[in-house]
């Protein structure tokens, strides 16, 4: 089984790239050659393939062969595992925007306050 650090290793790397994001943008709506997902970058098919090897390798995309085209499709799974580790963040963020609002607003009172007396 593939560690999971490695697992977020290759996804981040994969989606570290604006081409490589551009082209799972262009995946989530649905299957597609891989002459279309060169086509905006004006890139060859070379270099697009290089690309999704590296989606494939992360676990972001699938590559399935119908008659001369090579037909590459989104997987969601991959993405998956990189929301489930950054959901975990997200409790810790929330928590600490919580108490940062509680003291500025403690601050904000304290403020009113003062300003009454003077």
């Amino acid at each position: 089984m593939v560690d999971q650090n490695t697992q977020l290793d290759a996804l981040f790397k994969a989606l570290s790239d604006p081409t490589r994001r551009a082209m799972v943008d262009a995946l989530s709506t649905g299957p597609k050659p891989i002459s279309a997902l060169a086509e905006p970058h004006a890139m060859t098919l070379a270099g697009a393939s290089k690309h999704v090897g590296v989606l494939e390798k992360a676990g972001l995309s699938t590559r399935r062969r119908v008659g001369r085209t090579q037909q590459i499709a989104l997987a969601p799974q991959g993405l998956k595992i990189a929301a489930n580790w950054l959901a975990a963040y997200s409790a810790f963020w929330s928590a600490r925007l919580d108490t940062l609002e509680a003291a500025l607003a403690e601050e904000s009172q304290d403020d009113g306050a003062q300003e009454e007396r003077t």
